[in-house]
């Protein structure tokens, strides 16, 4: 006779707050929430290390007192998602001490191994939850994904664009933040 697998138990945002408060799941554990789904992070190389550093320096530098960067720091997106976003531009620290940011002004995702995913489950989750502007600095190809116009019914972006070592990108809610690719990316 044929058994059915149990269905995956889906977490909501809620529940895997109370498993981190529990201690069932430790800071060192580096977990994130996905559509549901406890997924563990794949461990940081050093270029991935870099380009993150990079990115975060680059739009301090580019946003100033206008807004704060955080990195790799959770985002309450949802009811099922609490990505660990590589990098956030969000309006102010002070509103996030008793709870993480709702929303963000840009989210970045340095991808290596991470790619597919990057592209396809965390774009979908951002683009859902309105999220003006994400890119993934990829470290495969060399160059920066930009995407723009969050579709948040069909959890995806209406604009994207691809950018090269030698460009520039202002960042969409922020105007005259403007930085360089070069400045983002590891090894240039």
């Amino acid at each position: 006779m044929a058994s059915i697998a149990p269905a995956a138990t889906r977490f909501t945002s809620e529940e895997y707050f109370a498993l981190i408060d529990q201690g069932t799941l430790r800071p060192d554990d580096r977990v994130e929430l996905l559509e549901g789904v406890i997924v563990a992070m794949a461990p940081e190389n050093p270029r991935h290390a870099v380009a993150t550093e990079k990115t975060a320096e680059a739009l301090r530098g580019a946003v100033g007192g206008r807004a704060a960067i955080r990195v790799q720091h959770a985002l309450h997106l949802g009811a099922h998602s609490v990505p660990e976003a590589d990098v956030a531009v969000v309006r102010r620290h002070d509103d996030y001490v008793r709870a993480h940011p709702r929303t963000a002004v840009l989210v970045v995702e340095v991808a290596d191994t991470s790619l597919i995913q990057d592209r396809l489950s965390k774009a979908a989750i951002y683009a859902a939850a309105g999220i003006p502007e994400y890119w993934i600095i990829n470290l495969r190809d060399d160059r920066v994904e930009m995407f723009r116009a969050p579709d948040r019914g069909a959890a995806r972006y209406a604009e994207t664009r691809l950018l090269a070592r030698g460009e520039r990108v202002e960042l969409a809610q922020l105007p005259g933040a403007t930085i360089a690719v070069d400045a983002l990316l590891p090894g240039g």
